[in-house]
């Protein structure tokens, strides 16, 4: 029989106390139950969370490497506010993306990355249905994702989940500014890009991807010209 190190026990609960508080986290402030600019107290997480405050600081310290956190100079703790000014350039890399990333899968997919794609794709049109505005940003992300992995550049892939996932405070503040809701033509729009990747019609996927992230940076822009209905202080 195999001698278990305590030590390493001890390490792989607190390695699992950390994703957890860290999951639990970074899926509040990107879906907005956390505010931009709400202070984060540790000894509030770790009695909310019933660990120690090893494992809490671990987890916002990768927090604030994705620029969701921010210590401020009294060592303080907020969740960062929202870099608007950044916007423009977000955009331009967020459209970028979408069309690099389409592209590539309609050159380079498989059987199985479909079948993938399709399942993220049943799930987005189940959220738009049930009004879910959660579900449907995550469910959307998850779908490009996919989609970006099907055409086998890691480093694009990488690259494209970061701006999905920096992205989700900004949908979530649309789909609030407009009761939550969706438009059907965003399932058919998802389809018609499943239909271009299947045929590997490269220049149809290149100019769908683009056309929906074009969208989507309109709608967002809207969204910051109509601030006077946000919750939230901008």
């Amino acid at each position: 029989m195999t001698d278990i190190d305590p030590g390493q026990t001890t390490e792989r609960k607190r390695g699992s106390g950390v994703k957890l508080v860290y999951d639990l986290l970074r899926d509040e402030i990107l879906d907005l139950k956390l505010e931009p600019g709400s202070a984060i107290d540790e000894v509030q997480l770790a009695n909310r969370f019933g660990m120690s405050r090893t494992p809490i600081r671990e987890a916002l310290v990768r927090l604030a490497g994705e620029g969701l956190i921010e210590t401020l100079p009294n060592r303080s703790t907020m969740v960062s506010n929202i870099d608007f000014l950044g916007m423009p350039a977000y955009f331009d890399a967020l459209v970028l993306m979408y069309r690099v990333t389409t592209r590539l899968a309609a050159q380079y997919h498989r059987a199985e990355d479909l079948k993938i794609i399709r399942v993220h794709q049943t799930e987005f049109s189940a959220a738009v249905a049930a009004q879910d505005a959660l579900e449907m940003i995550a469910t959307n992300a998850a779908f490009h994702s996919a989609i970006a992995a099907a055409g086998r550049n890691a480093y694009y892939f990488g690259f494209f989940d970061r701006l999905l996932g920096e992205g989700r405070r900004m949908l979530r503040l649309y789909y609030q500014s407009y009761d939550d809701r969706l438009p059907q033509r965003f399932v058919e729009e998802h389809e018609e890009i499943i239909a271009a990747i299947e045929a590997r019609d490269i220049a149809a996927a290149d100019r769908l991807g683009k056309a929906h992230g074009e969208q989507i940076v309109e709608q967002i822009g809207r969204l910051l010209t109509r601030n006077d209905r946000l919750d939230l202080e901008l």
